[in-house]
Parts: structure tokens; sequence; C-alpha cells
């Protein structure tokens, strides 16, 4: 699947669309998503909320897997742990993900999440199942 092809799918699911999801660059192990941090995505510290990059992280392997599958191979999230490491407040935020391994029913992905100074601030496992 072309980048094209994967924001064409990706960028328009209802969800992806509600938090500002964006494919920027795909990798031969992976993809690499941003958004841009804005107060809907914040939690009451001013800083955002936890479930922006759990969703950015999954999304970050699903979007991964299906460029793999070239869009032909169902997949759910069954696992995902993440270990936030500093806050983001402002600017950009990027989600990279790297395949890890990919097997008969199983497929791990590992996400790097950073600031707009490629400060890291998140990092998480998840673990889809092949449908």
């Amino acid at each position: 699947m072309t980048i094209e092809n994967l924001r064409a799918v990706a960028e328009n699911m209802p969800f992806n669309k509600l938090i500002g999801l964006r494919v920027a660059r795909l990798h031969a192990d992976g993809v690499t998503l941003e958004c841009g941090m804005r107060d809907e995505l914040k939690n009451i510290a001013g800083v955002m909320h936890g479930g922006v990059a759990a969703t950015l992280a999954d999304a970050a392997v699903g979007i991964a897997l299906a460029r793999h599958f070239d869009g032909r191979r169902p997949c759910t999230t069954t696992d995902l742990k993440i270990n936030y490491l500093r806050p983001i407040a402002h600017g950009k935020i990027v989600a990279r993900s790297h395949l890890v391994r990919i097997g008969q029913n199983l497929c791990v992905g590992r996400v790097d999440i950073s600031d707009a100074q490629r400060k890291l601030a998140a990092v998480a496992i998840v673990t889809y199942m092949l449908l």
C-alpha cells in the first residue's frame, strides 16, 4: 500500500479523524503517525491525555500491519502495554512503529512516542491477533 492508500483509509476512520491522526511516513518495518496537540487532547493537568498516546500506539501498529498485508488481512488488538516517560503539553506528537514479529496468529509491534523536539515521551508494545 502506498502512503496515499494508507492515508485514505486511516485518516478517514472516525476515531482517527477525531484525534487528528495523520500518516506521516512509511518505513520498511512500520509507519510514523503524527498528531497535533490541542486542548481537546489534554488532561486536567494541561498535558496530553494518556489515551491519546495509547490510541496512537495502537493505530501505528494496526496501520503498519494493514500495509504489510496490503489491507487484505483483518486483525484486532489483543494487548497494549505503554510506559509514559514525560508529558507533552504542546506541539506535535509523533508515533513511530516497528513491527517486531509477524506470526501465524499474533503480531507484535513496538512504538516510540515523541514530542516535536524528538524527546521520547512514551514507549509501547502492542499485540494484534490476525483474524
